[in-house]
């Protein structure tokens, strides 16, 4: 069992496709209503009212299945994306009975691509799109009349097409910039301005998860708490910006020691602390002497000389040291506390004391 960085966010991705579910749901039974108000209304023949009809019924058991029942485990965009498709093969089958590209339900196409569009990006807009057009193309084609050669069937095709890809196009670019805004706010909420490292409200979501799936699969991990050693010394003699620079120099070293499935994070001032999935004590002590050396071999230039650093690191395992979460954080903290006191640049785990 390897767990990601972004394992925490996992339960957040899920509620985002639970919100857009259900809006997909909000739009296809909009969708059924407006279609069931024109039937009862009376605008389809009595030779086109078996058909929609029969339509109604079978879009209307496709959402209670789908919405409902819930055979699924969990949201996903290929379903949301399913939903779109049957969106446009119901409203392409009433327009085929209502007629055609003559009928004020023609319109009912812009639900399906605005919930691509919000939802499912620009791909799969592109292609849905690609498929209107065609529908189009069949709603409007009459061999009696005209055929595909003529220049007024294009450009009748294109007016009554230019609603829904400018539709298309101006929601698909909304969303595009929402979403960018959303993952920048997310990004400044989640890390630390001056490493770029997790901070501790997002790795607290990480790391409870990562406790709750170590304790369902009986795996171990380890917790390792890092303090630089001589930050303030450095900031009383080069200045804060040197401090900064030496953070950053460590936080540089470590990550170059830690695999991709470990998370790193700044727990406050000059201490790290560091989750290390699938790894008990003899392997998280592994890690930490790499790290140790590594940044005790790496000096920093600051104004023409070279600044060396070094960094206490304490650990804790599950299930060695505790079944608590909130035990294992501690008693990594006072084992890297430990080694401070016993001199510095040292690694030492709970087994030690």
């Amino acid at each position: 069992m390897l767990i990601r960085p972004n394992i925490g966010l996992l339960t957040i991705e899920q509620d985002e496709l639970k919100g857009f579910s259900r809006t997909t749901a909000e739009i296809e039974w909009l969708l059924l209503v407006l279609v069931l108000i024109y039937l009862v209304a009376g605008g389809a023949s009595e030779e086109s009212r078996a058909a929609i009809s029969m339509a109604l019924f079978f879009f209307a058991a496709f959402i209670l299945g789908l919405h409902y029942v819930r055979f699924y485990r969990q949201e996903t965009r290929a379903k949301i994306a399913l939903e779109t498709w049957v969106m446009i093969v119901f409203i392409t089958w009433v327009l085929w009975y209502a007629g055609g590209v003559r009928s004020p339900l023609l319109n009912l196409y812009l639900l399906p691509i605005i919930a691509s569009a919000l939802i499912l990006g620009k791909v799969m807009t592109f292609f849905e799109m690609a498929a209107i057009a065609l529908c189009f193309m069949a709603l409007q084609y009459d061999p009696k009349t005209r055929g595909f050669a003529t220049v007024a069937y294009w450009g009748e095709l294109l007016t009554l097409l230019a609603p829904v890809i400018l539709v298309a196009y101006i929601t698909t670019m909304l969303s595009a910039d929402i979403r960018f805004a959303l993952e920048k706010i997310k990004r400044v909420s989640d890390t630390d301005d001056l490493t770029g490292l997790y901070n501790m409200r997002a790795f607290s979501a990480i790391l409870q998860r990562a406790f709750k799936q170590a304790v369902r699969h009986t795996r171990p991990f380890t917790v390792g708490m890092i303090d630089c050693d001589n930050l303030k010394t450095v900031n009383d003699t080069h200045g804060h910006e040197a401090g900064n620079r030496l953070l950053q120099h460590a936080v540089r070293c470590i990550r170059e020691e830690l695999r991709g499935s470990d998370v790193l994070a700044r727990f406050g001032g000059d201490e790290f602390i560091a989750l290390l999935p699938e790894t008990e004590c003899r392997g998280g002590r592994e890690m930490g002497e790499r790290i140790r050396r590594a940044i005790e071999g790496a000096a920093m230039d600051v104004r023409g000389g070279d600044i060396g650093t070094t960094v206490s690191i304490g650990l804790a395992s599950y299930p060695a040291d505790g079944g608590n979460l909130e035990v294992i954080i501690d008693k990594a903290d006072k084992a890297m506390y430990r080694a401070k006191q016993q001199g510095r640049n040292k690694v030492i785990a709970t087994e030690d004391a």
